[in-house]
C-alpha cells in the first residue's frame, strides 16, 4: 500500500467515525473538521494533546526610532518583565487553559533575571538595526534566530509537547510583518499597513510613508532569506524557525494573528508543508490579517476584535482545539442507539 492511499483509508476512516456520532451529520460544523486535521495530523484515530505551550518571543526594533509605534520601544524591555513577572494577559490565558508559557528574549535591549524558569535566553544581538538604512539582520543573525526557534521547539517536544502556540512582544513589528505580507502575497502596501498599537490617521500615513521607503531600498531581494533578513525581526525570524520545525516534528501548529502570520508566510514560503500542521486561531482586528488569511485559504476559528499580540488567540483558541478532540475520542456512536 502506498502512502498516498494509507493516508487516504485514515482519512475515510476518521470521516466515518465522527460522521457515526450521535449527532445529526455535520452538526458540529468545524469541530469535525478539525478534529479529522488533528487526527491526520497525528496519524491517528485516537488523537491526543500533550504537554501544551505557548512560546512568546520578544525583540526591539531599529525601525521604531522612526515613529511607526504609537509606544516607545523601552515598553518591549517592561512587557517581558512583565510576562515573567506573569502579570500580562498571555500570562492569564495560559494559566486558564493549561498551557506552560516560555518566554524568550532573542533580541530585546535590555537584561533579565535568567534564574525565572519561565525565561529562556538565546539573544542574538539588542535589537534589530534600522531597516530604514541598513538591512535589519544580517544573514548569519537571521540564522541564528531561526535556529533559537527550532531549538526551542525541539526543546519542549523533548519534554513530551505534541502542541505549540506561538507568540510574539516587540514595538514597531506590525511595521516589519507589513512589508513581509506586501513581499510575499504580492498586495499593495497600502493594503497591508494598519494601525498597530493605536496610531491616529497622521501616525498611519507616516508610519505608511516610512514602509514605502524601506520597501523601496529592498525591492532587488527575491530570496526569501534575504527578504527576511533585510526587513523582518529577530522574534518573526524565531517563529519561522519554531513553525517549520514543529511541523517537521509532527506537532500542530497553533498561529497567532498579525505578527505571528506574517511569520508563517516566511514559513510557508520555505516549506508549504507547514501548513497542514496549522490551526488558524483568531482573524486578528489589524489591518491585513483577514487578506493574509485569504490569501493562505484558511479560516480562523475566533474573530473578537483582538489586537495585543503575545500568542492571545492561541491561548484563547485551545480549549476549542481540546473539545474536537475530546469529541472525537469520548463521543458515543449511533451504535448505542441499536
Amino acid at each position: 500500500m502506498t502512502l498516498t492511499s494509507s493516508l487516504t483509508t485514515l482519512e475515510t476512516t476518521i470521516r466515518r467515525r465522527i460522521d457515526n456520532k450521535t449527532k445529526p451529520l455535520g452538526a458540529l460544523g468545524r469541530l469535525e473538521e478539525l478534529a479529522l486535521q488533528i487526527a491526520l495530523i497525528q496519524q491517528t484515530e485516537t488523537p491526543v494533546l500533550t504537554n501544551p505551550h505557548l512560546l512568546v518571543f520578544a525583540g526591539d526594533h531599529g525601525l521604531a526610532a522612526e515613529g511607526v509605534s504609537a509606544y516607545p520601544a523601552d515598553i518591549t524591555y517592561g512587557m517581558v518583565k512583565n510576562f515573567i513577572a506573569g502579570g500580562a494577559a498571555i500570562n492569564v490565558f495560559c494559566r486558564q487553559n493549561g498551557l506552560t508559557l516560555l518566554v524568550c528574549d532573542v533580541g530585546v535591549n535590555g537584561s533579565f533575571d535568567e534564574n525565572t524558569p519561565s525565561f529562556v535566553k538565546y539573544k542574538i544581538r539588542p535589537g534589530t538595526r534600522n531597516m530604514r538604512y541598513e538591512p535589519a539582520m544580517t544573514p548569519d543573525e537571521c540564522a541564528a534566530a531561526i535556529d533559537a526557534g527550532k531549538t526551542l521547539v525541539n526543546g519542549i517536544q523533548y519534554r513530551g509537547c505534541n502542541i505549540v502556540g506561538f507568540g510574539e512582544m516587540g514595538i514597531g513589528n506590525t511595521s516589519p510583518a507589513t512589508l513581509l505580507m506586501h513581499r510575499l502575497t504580492g498586495l499593495p502596501l497600502e493594503q497591508c499597513v494598519g494601525r498597530g498599537t493605536g496610531l491616529n490617521d497622521a501616525g498611519l500615513a507616516h508610519k505608511l510613508a516610512i514602509l514605502q521607503e524601506v520597501a523601496s531600498h529592498y525591492t532587488a531581494l527575491a530570496d526569501p532569506m534575504a527578504i527576511l533578513a533585510a526587513m523582518g525581526g529577530l522574534e518573526i525570524a524565531s517563529i519561522v524557525g519554531g513553525m517549520i520545525q514543529a511541523a517537521e516534528n509532527g506537532m500542530i501548529i497553533l498561529v497567532d494573528g498579525f505578527i505571528a502570520t506574517s511569520a508563517l508566510l516566511v514559513a510557508h514560503t520555505l516549506n508549504p508543508a507547514v501548513l497542514q500542521n496549522c490551526v488558524f486561531c483568531h482573524q486578528s482586528d489589524e489591518a491585513g490579517h483577514q487578506q493574509m488569511l485569504r490569501f493562505l485559504g484558511v479560516r480562523p476559528l475566533l474573530n473578537l476584535d483582538l489586537r495585543l499580540g503575545e500568542g492571545t488567540g492561541c491561548a484563547l483558541a485551545y480549549p476549542i482545539v481540546e473539545a474536537a478532540v475530546n469529541m472525537l475520542n469520548e463521543m458515543a456512536t449511533m451504535d448505542i442507539l441499536d
